[in-house]
């Protein structure tokens, strides 16, 4: 694992740009955002000051690992590529929010996408919309010191802190799993019968449980009470038919302050066509 990026390995571009909207002496601010009005406002409302929209990018190489053919295992190769492919694309995104100050990224989307013309290349993207604090007497940055990260809407996130909870940053996990492929006997022992594929059913429960423990593992390492959010992704990009990722991330929260009272909720009427 490499060390996380700073402002300084920021391409030219980038700090040029984030330059321009912190402003000379922090004087004349531009932010840009990628919340809906919706999510700008509340934002606004609990407290917090979008500062810009920030993005960090990794074009990563994905190794090659065998499998054995009636082998259930995880391939540990893919599965490190992909974690830290991700996690590139995480830090540069936070070195940009960094770069302006901020306190926090909310709205926060992380994506993958293979390359057509080269299988084992893939791009992993992350962006944000970086806010900033404007009560200096609590400190919303993570036990790294680094703003936290949260795939919260402006809504969710809004709700989360009028509910006395804070988002301490953006956990997630992973497996790449192969499943074992069935055998000539056991497809015509099963052929025309109604019978669960016991050796498909481990192979997968196993891959979604240590992506799971590992999503689970990083907000332990962040002190946190609970993940909110959480998501659950299958994808097999251009592996063969009998590799596949979970991936799992959500947001890890705490509680501002412990006597905290969460409001009462109130039934409301969209008015929305």
């Amino acid at each position: 694992m490499t060390n996380a990026p700073s402002s300084s390995d920021l391409p030219v571009h980038a700090r040029e740009r984030l330059a321009a909207m912190r402003g000379k002496d922090e004087a004349h601010r531009l932010f840009t955002s990628d919340l809906t009005v919706n999510e700008f406002l509340l934002v606004k409302e609990a407290g917090f000051d979008p500062v810009g929209m920030v993005v960090g990018c990794s074009m990563y190489h994905i190794g090659f690992q065998w499998a054995g053919v009636n082998q259930n295992m995880e391939m540990t190769v893919l599965s490190q590529a992909m974690y830290h492919a991700r996690e590139l694309a995480m830090s540069r995104m936070e070195a940009e929010a960094d770069a302006l100050g901020a306190d926090g990224i909310v709205g926060v989307r992380l994506t993958a996408k293979h390359m057509e013309w080269e299988p084992n290349l893939a791009e992993f993207v992350a962006i944000g919309t970086a806010v900033r604090a404007r009560d200096h007497d609590i400190s919303y940055r993570t036990l790294d010191n680094k703003p936290f990260t949260s795939d919260l809407s402006g809504q969710d996130f809004w709700t989360l802190l009028r509910a006395g909870y804070r988002p301490v940053g953006m956990v997630m996990g992973n497996c790449v799993y192969h499943v074992a492929y069935q055998g000539i006997g056991q497809w015509f022992k099963n052929m025309g019968k109604n019978v669960e594929m016991t050796n498909f059913t481990q192979g997968l429960y196993d891959a979604r449980e240590l992506a799971m423990e590992r999503m689970q593992a990083e907000a332990t390492h962040l002190k946190a009470e609970g993940i909110v959010g959480v998501q659950l992704h299958e994808g097999r990009y251009s592996w063969s038919s009998h590799v596949i990722e979970f991936f799992t991330v959500g947001t890890a929260v705490i509680p501002i302050r412990a006597d905290h009272h969460i409001p009462t909720p109130h039934l409301m009427l969209s008015v929305n066509d």
